[in-house]
C-alpha cells in the first residue's frame, strides 16, 4: 500500500487499548456478581431455606464463576496483544501521544495479572 501512513496503526493501537479495558471492566463486574451470588447463597443456608433453592443459585453461581475465567482469558489475549503490537509502535509513535500514554497505562495496570 502506498499510502501506509501512522494514522492506521495509531488507530489499531486505540482499539487494542480500548478492547483491553472494556475486558477487564467485565472481568471486575463477574467476580463482583460472583461475591454477591456467594453471599447470598450463605445466607440462603443460614436462614434454612429449600435445597433445591439452594442448589439452583449454587448453578448460577458456577455458571458466574465460568464467566470470571472466560473473560479472564479473553483478558490476557488482548492484553498480550496490545503489549505486543504496541512494542512494536515505540519506535514509530510519540511517548507524548495521547492514545500511546493510554495504551501504556493499560499495560501496566494489567501487567500484574499476567506475569
Amino acid at each position: 500500500q502506498a499510502h501506509h501512513n501512522m494514522s492506521d496503526p495509531k488507530k489499531q493501537l486505540k482499539i487494542k487499548t480500548g478492547s483491553a479495558k472494556r475486558l477487564q471492566k467485565d472481568v471486575t463486574a463477574y467476580e463482583k456478581e460472583t461475591a454477591k451470588q456467594a453471599e447470598k447463597i450463605e445466607k440462603m443456608k443460614q436462614d434454612g431455606k429449600d435445597v433445591h433453592d439452594i442448589k439452583k443459585q449454587e448453578e448460577v453461581l458456577t455458571e458466574t464463576r465460568d464467566m470470571v475465567g472466560d473473560s479472564k482469558r479473553r483478558l490476557e489475549v488482548a492484553f498480550k496483544d496490545l503489549e505486543a503490537f504496541a512494542s512494536t509502535l515505540s519506535n514509530a509513535i510519540s511517548q507524548d501521544d495521547p492514545d500511546w500514554k493510554d495504551s501504556q497505562a493499560t499495560i501496566e495496570a494489567l501487567r500484574p495479572l499476567f506475569s
